[in-house]
């Protein structure tokens, strides 16, 4: 409800409670399943927080590119960690390796958010990389990294070029040497 797109073709959907007989009751994971029935082009969740994470995982990895959502940890690994668990939460009898597999395909980056002062800032954003299935972990790859200075703050580039970098550089005409420096 809080974001307001410009775009064609949107519809926006909300979830509810259940009234007070019991009945009634929209949730995140009725609305994307209803959602994924429109064949949409991508698809923005407010917030994954249990079931519908796994639902959400599994759209974007069969066709649904720029798909995104939000979900609270403390970095880019919790994440990870996190969404593994809200998975589970849903009740789902899965492997550990088959979730990480399902976060490594469908995850392309993570911008994480912080609060400070009042305020809140973009603190990180990380790449999310492949699944290992030797050692069971996610590669996770900083490219962006606020570092809070006197005056307020900077962008730290870490030198690493993301997978999609290519793609970035032709469709916004930065090039490698800008990206880099």
């Amino acid at each position: 409800a809080e974001l307001r797109l410009n775009v064609k073709n949107l519809v926006s959907l909300e979830a509810r409670r259940a009234i007070s007989d019991g009945t009634g009751e929209v949730t995140i994971r009725d609305l994307l399943k209803n959602a994924l029935r429109m064949r949409p082009d991508r698809i923005v969740v407010g917030e994954c927080r249990s079931g519908e994470t796994l639902d959400m995982l599994q759209a974007m990895n069969t066709g649904h590119d720029g798909s995104m959502t939000t979900a609270h940890a403390n970095t880019p690994r919790d994440l990870v960690l996190r969404l593994e668990t809200m998975v589970l939460q849903g009740g789902q009898k899965m492997p550990i390796s088959a979730i990480r597999q399902q976060i490594a395909t469908a995850v392309d980056v993570v911008v994480q958010i912080e609060r400070s002062k009042g305020r809140r800032y973009v603190s990180q954003i990380a790449e999310i990389g492949n699944f290992d299935a030797v050692t069971g972990d996610i590669t996770i790859q900083p490219i962006f990294e606020f570092v809070e200075t006197p005056s307020g703050g900077r962008f730290d580039i870490s030198g690493y070029a993301p997978s999609f970098f290519e793609e970035l550089t032709q469709n916004n005409h930065l090039n490698e040497a800008t990206f880099l420096s």
